[in-house]
């Protein structure tokens, strides 16, 4: 299935207060498991998503520096809370907040990835957007990984000018 045919509409679907997406992946982001608000929100029939990368998702005004963050974090063990910006198959858009976390077998060993996600602080929308457009344009260049660089560095900056870690400014955001 290719994502990259489809285009943003700028059609925004808010979720649901009571809506939780739950998506899981095998250990490359290839979807293993999406439950119905998955499907609901993504446009997708389960036949269509499972096997794919959940990248089908990736609206393109995410910044690619969130996702190597989140990479970075679950491939340690580590769960990571982001603001993430999805695109459903019609072209529509949905901003969710995501609790991604790293799935074992019942011998310990790493199988996968874990995501559920529900309805951001509207309140928090305006700061995250702003920092994810300006990270974006810091990758608008034509080496993807010095732009994927400067916007890591920008990311890093912010925080460390607000004294906290991604983890910190996001669940601040939520409590807002």
């Amino acid at each position: 299935m290719k994502k990259s045919q489809i285009s943003p509409s700028g059609l925004e679907r808010v979720l649901k207060e009571q809506d939780f997406i739950v998506s899981k992946t095998d250990l490359k982001g290839r979807i293993t498991y999406g439950n119905r608000a998955f499907a609901d929100y993504a446009g997708y029939t389960e036949a269509e998503f499972l096997g794919q990368a959940h990248s089908l998702v990736r609206h393109p005004d995410m910044p690619r520096a969130v996702f190597k963050l989140l990479w970075d974090r679950i491939s340690q063990h580590q769960e990571v809370f982001a603001y993430v910006k999805n695109m459903a198959k019609d072209g529509s858009h949905y901003w969710v907040i995501a609790n991604v976390t790293p799935s074992y077998n019942v011998a310990g060993e790493l199988v996968g990835y874990f995501s559920v996600r529900r309805r951001p602080n509207a309140k928090a929308l305006p700061a995250v957007t702003a920092l994810y457009k300006k990270m974006r344009e810091l990758e608008d260049v034509p080496d993807a990984r010095e732009g994927m660089r400067l916007s890591a560095e920008y990311l890093a900056a912010q925080l460390a000018e607000n004294n906290t870690d991604y983890d910190r400014f996001v669940l601040a955001l939520e409590a807002l």
